[in-house]
């Protein structure tokens, strides 16, 4: 692992991602549509090379078990954000009705994963930065002061509980500002088990249930033991603990 090279990685991240927040509000303002095709060539240009370093940091920090939560999740909201742009890409070459009336929804959605995105990305990266700090001082030479091992791996912990807290914390609020949501997404779930679907994207829980930001709830009900989570494509997919496949 060459810490310098994670850093100027890290560092080009930064960057591509401060340009895409620059570009993303031109989408909503431009009127005709060779202009807002304009503008989704640029952030998908951005949006690819952003993804391109993060499977590469995702790659390189395998082993490092907090560096490597945060460039999954990392990796899982950059590879979302492609997705989405591939959808009006797609939708924006064609000219019929229908096609219309998606581009009205697949901006829509955009919009509403856009609000926990640059979230997301922005935290992901400034707890990678802090992670490439302690990596730089246990690889450091004879003459620079090393943190021990073991210091490091409760330092890693702590943050996980903190991610934990954090997710716990946003879940009780939508639990208890939104109880119905809770129930709405547990039932898409489920839904979408029972058409075969042994794992199941948050999207597609998003997309049955209609409830916005349905990962966050799948998060908090992953945290209490409800569903079960795992990693596939560097996206998490969920499955609902009570659902036995036959």
């Amino acid at each position: 692992m060459n810490v310098e090279d994670i850093k100027a990685r890290l560092s080009r991240l930064e960057s591509l991602h401060s340009a895409f927040e620059e570009k993303f509000p031109l989408l909503y303002s431009e009127r005709d549509r060779e202009s807002l095709l304009g503008a989704v060539r640029e952030l998908h240009t951005i949006s690819r090379e952003k993804l391109e370093i993060t499977s590469t940091l995702y790659r390189e920090l395998a082993g490092s078990s907090y560096a490597e939560a945060q460039a999954k999740e990392l990796y899982r909201n950059e590879h979302q954000m492609k997705f989405r742009l591939e959808e009006l890409l797609s939708l924006l070459s064609k000219e019929d009705y229908d096609a219309r009336l998606k581009l009205s929804t697949a901006m829509d959605r955009l919009a509403q994963f856009h609000r926990v995105y640059d979230y997301a990305v922005r935290k992901a990266l400034s707890e990678l930065g802090k992670e490439v700090e302690g990596l730089e001082l246990l690889a450091g030479g004879e003459n620079q002061k090393k943190v021990p091992v073991g210091i490091m791996e409760e330092l890693r912990k702590i943050k996980t509980l903190e991610a934990e807290l954090d997710t716990l914390k946003r879940f009780l609020l939508r639990l208890y500002t939104h109880p119905g949501d809770v129930h709405k997404v547990e039932e898409a779930l489920r839904d979408w088990h029972s058409r075969g679907l042994l794992w199941v994207e948050a999207r597609n829980v998003e997309k049955l249930s209609g409830v916005g930001n349905a990962e966050e709830i799948l998060e908090g009900l992953t945290l209490i033991g409800v569903v079960e989570k795992k990693m596939r494509g560097g996206e998490g997919v969920y499955r609902h603990r009570s659902y036995s496949p036959g």
